[in-house]
C-alpha cells in the first residue's frame, strides 16, 4: 500500500524540530494537513499510540482482469499420460515398502529421529534456563534502579511539600504581625517570638554539615521553577513547554543514535513559540547536554555525550514539575 501525500513543507519544519518522518507524517495525515500546530497537538495526544512511529498507509483498489480462457493441447494430455504412469510405479514402491524390511527401516529411522529430537530439546532447555536466569538478573536489576529513582523522587516531593508549608505558615506569621501592626497592638518582642523546634532542628544541621554542589538535578529543578514563575499567570504555556521539553528528551532516549532527535533549528517558530521565547526553556536543554553550534542557529547532542542517566533525571523532573502543585511556590 502506498504512503499518504502530506504538505512537504511542514514535514521539513517537524523533522528540523527532530520528529522522525513516519511520525511527522502520521501526524500531518491525521491532523488534515492544516497547519504545524495541529501536528504538534496531534503527537502529544497520541504520543502513547503503539504505531506512532510506523509509517501510515492508504489501501488502493486494484481491479484485476479475468483470466483468458485456458485451452488442453495434445502435449498436456501425453505429459498427463505419463504422470499417472509415474503415480501407477510410485503406488507398487510403496506396497513393496509395507513388507517387514520397510517396518524393520522406518523402525531405525524413527529410533533415529527420537534421539535427535530428545537431544535437541535437552539443548533448547538448557538455552531456556541459561535465558530465564539472565533475564531475570536484568529485571531484578532494572526493578532496583527503578525503586531507587521512585523513591529519590519521592523524597525530593516531600522535601519540596514540606519547604512551601513552611514558606505559607512563614507567611501567615507576617501577616499576623502586620494586622497586629494596624490594629495598633504592640509589636510581639523576641523573646515572645519562639521558633518551632523542628525549624532550630534543620538550622542546626544546616550550620554542621559542609556545604554541598548543586548537582544537575538541583539546576534542573530550579530552571524549571524560574520558567514556571517567569509565567505564573499563563499555565497553559507553561505545561506545553514542559510537554515539549519532555519530547525532545524523551526521542534523544529513546533513539540516542539518530541524530535528527539531537539537532534543534533554534530559528524554528514552532521551537520559539513552545520553548524559545520562554526564559529556562533552551538553559534547561543545555543542562540535558544539548551544546550551540554553527553560529548558534542549532542546539545540538553529541552522541558521545548522551547520558542516558541524565535524560532519565530530566525526564522526572519535568513530570514532577507537571504533577507537583506545590512546584515552582519556592525560589530555592
Amino acid at each position: 500500500m502506498p504512503v499518504p501525500k502530506v504538505n512537504t513543507k511542514l514535514l521539513e519544519e517537524l523533522e528540523d524540530m527532530g520528529f522522525p518522518r513516519p511520525r511527522a507524517t502520521r501526524a500531518l495525515h491525521y491532523s488534515g494537513n492544516s497547519s504545524l500546530e495541529a501536528a504538534i497537538n496531534w503527537v502529544i495526544d497520541h504520543e502513547n499510540d503503539s504505531d506512532i512511529d510506523q509509517m501510515p498507509l492508504i489501501s488502493v483498489e486494484i481491479d484485476l482482469d479475468s483470466p483468458q480462457p485456458f485451452h488442453i493441447t495434445e502435449q498436456m494430455k501425453i505429459k498427463a499420460q505419463e504422470l499417472r504412469l509415474s503415480l501407477l510405479f510410485l503406488a507398487s514402491w510403496f506396497l513393496f515398502m509395507t513388507t517387514d524390511v520397510a517396518d524393520r527401516f522406518r523402525d531405525q529411522a524413527r529410533k533415529k529421529r527420537e534421539e535427535e529430537e530428545k537431544k535437541l530439546e535437552r539443548q533448547r532447555e538448557k538455552e531456556r534456563i541459561h535465558d530465564s536466569k539472565i533475564l531475570n538478573e536484568v529485571k531484578r536489576n532494572a526493578e532496583e534502579n527503578e525503586r531507587k529513582r521512585y523513591l529519590a523522587l519521592k523524597k525530593a516531593e516531600r522535601e519540596e511539600v514540606k519547604r512551601a508549608r513552611e514558606k505559607i505558615l512563614k507567611k501567615l506569621e507576617h501577616d499576623k504581625v502586620e494586622r497586629k501592626s494596624r490594629l495598633g497592638f504592640p509589636p510581639e518582642g523576641p523573646s515572645s517570638i519562639k521558633p518551632s523546634t523542628h525549624l532550630l532542628e534543620e538550622k542546626k544541621l544546616q550550620t554542621s554539615l559542609p556545604v554541598k554542589s548543586i548537582t544537575k538535578a538541583e539546576q534542573m529543578r530550579e530552571c524549571l521553577r524560574s520558567l514556571k514563575r517567569n509565567h505564573q499567570n499563563d499555565g497553559a504555556r507553561v505545561r506545553t513547554a514542559f510537554q515539549t521539553l519532555l519530547i525532545y528528551v524523551g526521542n534523544v532516549a529513546k533513539n540516542p543514535d539518530d541524530e535528527k532527535f539531537r539537532k534543534i533549528r533554534l530559528s524554528n517558530p514552532l521551537f520559539q513559540d513552545r520553548v524559545g521565547n520562554l526564559r529556562g526553556g533552551v538553559e534547561f536543554l543545555e543542562l540535558c547536554g544539548f551544546e550551540r553550534t554553527e553560529g548558534d542557529e542549532f542546539l545540538y547532542l553529541p552522541r558521545d555525550k548522551v547520558d542516558m542517566a541524565l535524560l532519565n533525571t530530566s525526564g522526572s523532573q519535568l513530570n514532577s514539575a507537571m504533577t507537583n502543585p506545590f512546584f515552582g511556590l519556592l525560589s530555592g
